[in-house]
């Protein structure tokens, strides 16, 4: 019976041990994606050409200080809003590629930042206006490529675009006359920044009434690189299929 009950005790003292091990290591994954890094997949072709479909993005969390929508797994939708306030804040800079939350959705998105908090932002004759200013573009030339889940080709004009800061970045355009092609102005509030897509007629952002105005409180970090993608391009003769995304910066 002796020998029994030393074979039942070594056996729970190894089921512990393993239970203790896997709780050390979903400890310490959990405070790397809280606190450090996390990684978000690209849905959509709201970012192209600089994120396609299938992207795995490397997103710093530290970057513009934490809130309640930094905890993983969305666990930030179920704490009160009065928690609505950021632990060592800073805020984004122009051309910054963010993730956030949108807590009517709860969904997580990726833009660029166009707008700061006092901003001016218009849209006129498909050419981006910040503060009265107009926003340079450069054309670079015409891209014919197939969209996500569809059979029908889409042909855009891919232009560099040069921030008043100086970041430069790509940008694609379908045609300079689409639905928010001539919107605003908008007065980016105290404490929100305004985001755009760079497939400017292809991403739902801060043109439209949801997302809007994005909160400081629900940024979740900055998009750094492409860790490795899972997007495959049909490769035809006539159509764009994108490379070099992976490992490199997206934020100039």
């Amino acid at each position: 019976m002796s020998i029994f009950k030393r074979l039942a005790g070594n056996a729970a003292g190894e089921i512990m041990d393993t239970v203790k091990f896997f709780a050390g290591v979903a400890g310490v994954w959990l405070t790397i994606i809280t606190f450090l890094f996390a990684p978000f997949h690209i849905p959509s072709e709201s970012m192209q050409p600089s994120l396609e479909v299938g992207d795995r993005v490397l997103v710093s969390k530290w970057a513009y200080g934490y809130s309640r929508h930094s905890l993983p797994l969305g666990l930030g939708y179920y704490l009160p809003e009065s928690w609505d306030f950021r632990i060592f804040p800073r805020t984004p800079e122009r051309g910054d590629v963010v993730v956030f939350r949108t807590p009517d959705q709860r969904r997580n998105l990726i833009k660029r930042v166009i707008g700061l908090p006092g901003d001016v932002i218009m849209m006129q004759g498909g050419r981006l206006y910040i503060n009265g200013e107009i926003v340079e573009r450069d054309a670079i030339e015409e891209r014919t490529y197939v969209p996500h889940q569809r059979n029908e080709r889409a042909t855009v004009t891919a232009y560099t675009e040069t921030l008043p800061n100086g970041v430069e970045h790509y940008i694609y355009e379908r045609s300079d006359y689409e639905s928010v092609d001539d919107v605003g102005p908008y007065r980016v509030p105290a404490n929100h920044i305004f985001a755009m897509g760079d497939n400017r007629d292809s991403s739902t952002d801060s043109r439209f009434s949801a997302p809007g105005y994005i909160d400081l409180t629900e940024v979740v970090g900055r998009a750094e690189t492409v860790m490795f993608t899972l997007k495959r391009c049909t490769r035809q003769e006539g159509l764009y299929c994108p490379t070099g995304r992976v490992w490199r910066g997206l934020q100039n």
